[in-house]
Order: C-alpha cells, then sequence, then structure tokens
C-alpha cells in the first residue's frame, strides 16, 4: 500500500517547515470547532504557504499574510451567500444529491470546510463527520468527490489525474514547480523545482 504523504513529499523535496507551529494549529482548531487531519497539517507546515505547479494555493495558519483561518473563513463566508435553496441545479450539479448531504452548509459541524484552491476556480472541501477521510472539490458548477486522503488527493493531483472533476487535470511533466507566496507586497519569489520524478 503507497505512503501518500511520503510519496507527495518525495515529489515536492524536503520539508522546510518555515512557519510550523503546533500552537498555531491549536488556535485555529479552537477558532474553528474541528481538527483538521493529520496529513494535511503535515504537508502544510512543510511547505506553505505556498503555489504548486502555478495553480494551487495552500495557506498556512501561523502567518500573517495567506493564512489558513482568515481563508476558510472567507471562503465559508463567500459559499454561504449562495442562495442554494433557490438554484435551480440538475442532479449533478446539486452537492445535497451527490453526496447524500441532508442540507449544505459551509463551515458548520455537518458542512464542508476549504482547505486548498485554485486560480482555476477550484475549491477543495473537506468533510469531518465521517471517520474516513472524505474530500469534495468544487469546480465550474462540477462537483467531484474522493474518500481519499489529502496527501493523496495531491499525490494524484500532481501526477495529472482528473482530482477536481471530469477532464480537470492540470498535469505538467517534470518536476513540481513550488512558489513561495510573498509575504509583503516588495516580495517577489522565485518559483523552484522539486526533485526529478521521471515523469
Amino acid at each position: 500500500m503507497t505512503d501518500y504523504l511520503s510519496a507527495v513529499m518525495a515529489m515536492l523535496g524536503p520539508a522546510q517547515n518555515r512557519f510550523a507551529d503546533p500552537a498555531a494549529w491549536d488556535r485555529l482548531h479552537a477558532d474553528l470547532g474541528i481538527k483538521l487531519p493529520s496529513d494535511y497539517r503535515i504537508l502544510i507546515d512543510a511547505y506553505a504557504p505556498i503555489q504548486l505547479n502555478s495553480h494551487l494555493y495552500l495557506h498556512h495558519p501561523a502567518t500573517e499574510e495567506w493564512n489558513l483561518g482568515q481563508e476558510i473563513r472567507a471562503t465559508v463566508q463567500a459559499w454561504s451567500e449562495v442562495p442554494w435553496d433557490k438554484l435551480d441545479l440538475d442532479a449533478d450539479e446539486d452537492p445535497r444529491r451527490l453526496f447524500g448531504l441532508a442540507e449544505l452548509s459551509f463551515g458548520t459541524p455537518n458542512g464542508l470546510w476549504p482547505i486548498a484552491g485554485t486560480d482555476r476556480g477550484e475549491t477543495i472541501f473537506l468533510i469531518v463527520t465521517t471517520s474516513t477521510p472524505r474530500l469534495v472539490v468544487s469546480y465550474h458548477e462540477t462537483w467531484a468527490e474522493h474518500r481519499i486522503s489529502f496527501a493523496e488527493w495531491l499525490y494524484r493531483y500532481l501526477i495529472g489525474e482528473d482530482m477536481t472533476g471530469p477532464n480537470s487535470a492540470a498535469f505538467y511533466p517534470g518536476p513540481v514547480q513550488l512558489q513561495h507566496l510573498p509575504m509583503s507586497a516588495d516580495e517577489r519569489p522565485e518559483p523552484w523545482y522539486g526533485p526529478e520524478r521521471g515523469m
């Protein structure tokens, strides 16, 4: 069985842990009222705030810029303002029917929690009420569900599988491109690449 956390870190290169801070996670979990999965926390601590392969953004709870808690709250608010009950959605567009949700809510104990996003309009949500990992992804009015860990989702995303919906792959051959997100207005981080991966 594949150890996806190790596999994805092997693609990204050595962990940097620039902002790793257990207290920041404790504060975030207390603020949200949920606990985010350990593989997700390890990857965020190891690399975030970062952009991967020019599309995927990962925020961190210990930074002022690109703060994970602020991003979760802002995204929850934006998605909560959508009048879901008034939308005339087809069965394949309605996440309630697709995923067996009694109601659609964001940032609630039974709701969807945004944990990552892309510049292509994709939002990756976590459902925390199940004993096994469950990710739900929204992409241009389509939804996809993955009953896998975040580490496995990220690994499959980076090797070019359709992890945000049909025909949604964002595959780039060669090493993964990483780029720190700027921590000030005048900072211009340069991208770099992970190890060669034979792709």
